[in-house]
This record gives structure tokens, C-alpha cells and sequence, in this order.
């Protein structure tokens, strides 16, 4: 009888890394560096990388050659605290402030220039929010804002009002208050526990809240919005995951904005998650000059599907203030989805979605692809622009 053998598993999210990148990071040359005596274990420890956080220009100005707006706004006046654990800082090529991810996370000058139509509370969050920490919007789901706390600040952030302000929601007084809500609301079947960051909680108060969610009895579904896995995945240990896999049914929306990000660390994080039964889905912002190129995007779609993260939705850039140098035209996110469909799989194509300011909610986009509608018929354009007709049914009565 011959013996089948097997072939070795595949390393998480595919055999190669950075497969476009010109700066490829080195991990362990970046640890001795700048982080001598640290060792593996505790590079790997999610509690030490919260911990030793860069927040200084002192600190990120001797890992990178800081360009001149990059200097300008970290010894001037900026609005969002700085804050980049060293795990992601090893990704952040230290001579091209040009590249996707250090844009994302080192302050420019750019962000102090407000434009016509921006606020720091665009989605009017504020104004739908009954009780701290709760905004509820829509009719059946509510937003929960479980902490302003983030394991590394994102420069185009939604809720940067939260961090400069310091009015973040946290603590069990203000979390019973929230909880409490939902309880009273029969109509709240799904609550998405956000912040900030919610993964940057100890274990013991990320089981507490959803503890006390999960014995609420019209909850039925649990979703928790995070970054974790693409700058913090040390926090992604077995521990956690036994723990989340015991609220079922539990969603993971997490937040990836270019393909340099999933490492191989990053997808042994989301491996993780999915081996627990945890289904992953992504949420991107979409950038100008990070990622608002079809080949880019594509690569970032792809590399999620190989990490089994299903991508969501693609969001056109909040206006908060000093963010129209990260905003595209919606033109050009409608090329984007338009390179997409039909040029890749369908589960590689995110809904490109508008957050409507002034607390519309969220709406979809999409490409005009009606051509003509009536007489019995639609007539539909494809994502090559050819025309074709689909038979409507008659109608009786």
C-alpha cells in the first residue's frame, strides 16, 4: 500500500512578502538596531509594543530621515498625538516619506490646512450618540465606543476628536450606561464594539463587555472593529482567540489599507482568528497617493482573500479637518471599483461606500451600468462597456 505524502503547510497569506515593495523590512535587523537587548519573546509580548509605543520626534527621528513637512509638523503644532508601535515601525521604509504606510502614520504639515467642508466630527457621531459611548444610528444596530485607544494613530482617523480631546469612553461606569442602553432597546439586534480600539484592551475587560453584551438576549450578533492585526498582531494570541471564540456569533471587521501590511506575522494573526471560527472581513480607507491605483488595490485585495479576510468595504475618505491631502475625487474611486469587477474574483471586490457627512449613514457607489430601462427589458452595461439586454417579466394585473 503507498503512503500519500503530504505536502508542508503553507506559510499564512502565501510565500511571498512585499512582492512589490521595493523596501523589503528585515524584522530582526530592525529589533538589534534600534532596540537592543530586546529580545524575541519580548518583542513578541503585545503588552511590551503597547508599552514602548513611539510617540517622540526625539524616537522616530532616529529611525527615520524625516522629511521636511514631516519635521515641520512634529516640532510645530499637531493635532493628533503621534503613536506607532515598534513592530510596525520596522515596516516603514526610513528614506521615502512617499511610501503608503509611513504617510499613514508619521504627521505631516499638511494636516494642519483645514478645507471647505471639513469637520472633526463629520458623520455627526456626536449628535446620534443617546448615552456616552453609544451612537445609534441605524434601526436595528448600534456603534460602541468602548475606548479612545489605539495601538497606532492613523493620520486621516475619523474619530481624531476622541484622542485631541480626551473625552474617551472608558470605564465601567460609562460602559454599564452603554450596556444598559442596549438592553432597554429590544430593537438593537447587533452591536459593533469599536473605539478607537477595542483588541487594546486587557483580556479580562474585552471578556467583561462582551460577557455582558452576549447575556443581553435580542443581541444577536457581536462585531468588533480593530487594527490590530495589521499593526499590533502580537495581541492576537491563543489566549484572546479562545476567548472571542466563546461569543459566537462574533465578527471581525479589520482595518488594512495597503498590502505592505500583511506580513507574515499579520497573517498568522489573522490565521488565527479564522482557525477560531472568527469570520474576517476588511474595511479600507481609500488614499490618495497610498492606495487609489488599481494594481495596488488589487494586491491588497488578493493578499487579504490568501489571509481568509473577505474585503468589505472601501470608504472614500472622511473630510475631517487637514485631510484633503489624503482624499481622492469619488471619480476615481469608481475607477478603482471599476478595475475590480470583472477583472478579478467578486470576493476581491469591496462596496465603495460614502459615509454620508451629517449622519446619512453609509452609501454604496457604484458605476452606472443601466443603460435604458422599459418596454419589457433592461438594458445593462458590463465591466468591458458592452450592452446587453436582459428580459424583464411580464407584470400581471
Amino acid at each position: 500500500m503507498e503512503t500519500t505524502v503530504l505536502p508542508p503547510d503553507p506559510e499564512p497569506g502565501g510565500k511571498t512578502l512585499f512582492p512589490s515593495a521595493e523596501f523589503v523590512p528585515n524584522r530582526d535587523c530592525f529589533r538589534s538596531r534600534f532596540y537592543p537587548g530586546i529580545s524575541q519573546a519580548l518583542w513578541n509580548d503585545w503588552k511590551w509594543q503597547m508599552a514602548n509605543r513611539i510617540t517622540t520626534p526625539e524616537k522616530i527621528g532616529q529611525i527615520l530621515s524625516l522629511a521636511p513637512e514631516e519635521r515641520d509638523a512634529l516640532e510645530g503644532s499637531v493635532r493628533l498625538p503621534m503613536a506607532i508601535t515598534p513592530y510596525y515601525a520596522g515596516l516603514i521604509d526610513p528614506d521615502d516619506p512617499g511610501q503608503g504606510i509611513r504617510r499613514s502614520v508619521i504627521p505631516t504639515i499638511m494636516e494642519v490646512e483645514k478645507s471647505a467642508g471639513e469637520e472633526a466630527d463629520p458623520l455627526h457621531e456626536d449628535l446620534s450618540s443617546p448615552v456616552p459611548g453609544i451612537v445609534h444610528r441605524y434601526p436595528d444596530r448600534v456603534l460602541f465606543l468602548t475606548t479612545g485607544m489605539c495601538a497606532s494613530y492613523c493620520r486621516y482617523c475619523t474619530r481624531s476628536r476622541m484622542v485631541t480631546d480626551g473625552h474617551c469612553p472608558i470605564g465601567e461606569r460609562v460602559w454599564n450606561g452603554a450596556i444598559d442602553y442596549i438592553a432597554a432597546h429590544p430593537e438593537i439586534r447587533d452591536v459593533l464594539v469599536s473605539g478607537g480600539d477595542p483588541l487594546t484592551l486587557s483580556d479580562e475587560k474585552l471578556q467583561w463587555l462582551l460577557t455582558r453584551l452576549r447575556r443581553i438576549r435580542h443581541v444577536e450578533i457581536l462585531r468588533i472593529g480593530t487594527k490590530v492585526p495589521a499593526v499590533l498582531p502580537q495581541r492576537i494570541t491563543p489566549r484572546l482567540v479562545s476567548i472571542l471564540k466563546r461569543f459566537h456569533p462574533l465578527y471581525l471587521s479589520i482595518h488594512f489599507i495597503h498590502p505592505d501590511e500583511l506580513t507574515p506575522d499579520c497573517a498568522q494573526a489573522c490565521a488565527r482568528l479564522a482557525d477560531g471560527g472568527i469570520p474576517l472581513g476588511s474595511q479600507t480607507v481609500l488614499l490618495k497617493g497610498i492606495n487609489d491605483d488599481v494594481p495596488v488595490m488589487k494586491e491588497l485585495m488578493h493578499r487579504l482573500l490568501q489571509a481568509r479576510v473577505r474585503p468589505y468595504y472601501l470608504y472614500q475618505c472622511d473630510p475631517i479637518p487637514g485631510s484633503a491631502h489624503f482624499r481622492t475625487s469619488v471619480a476615481r474611486g469608481l475607477e478603482i471599483i471599476g478595475g475590480l469587477r470583472g477583472y478579478t474574483s467578486g470576493y476581491a471586490v469591496p462596496t465603495y461606500v460614502i459615509d454620508a457627512p451629517g449622519g446619512g449613514g453609509k452609501v454604496p457607489l457604484m458605476a452606472d451600468s443601466i443603460v435604458e430601462h422599459g418596454n419589457g427589458s433592461i438594458r445593462i452595461r458590463n465591466y468591458e462597456g458592452k450592452v446587453f439586454t436582459y428580459p424583464e417579466p411580464v407584470q400581471e394585473g
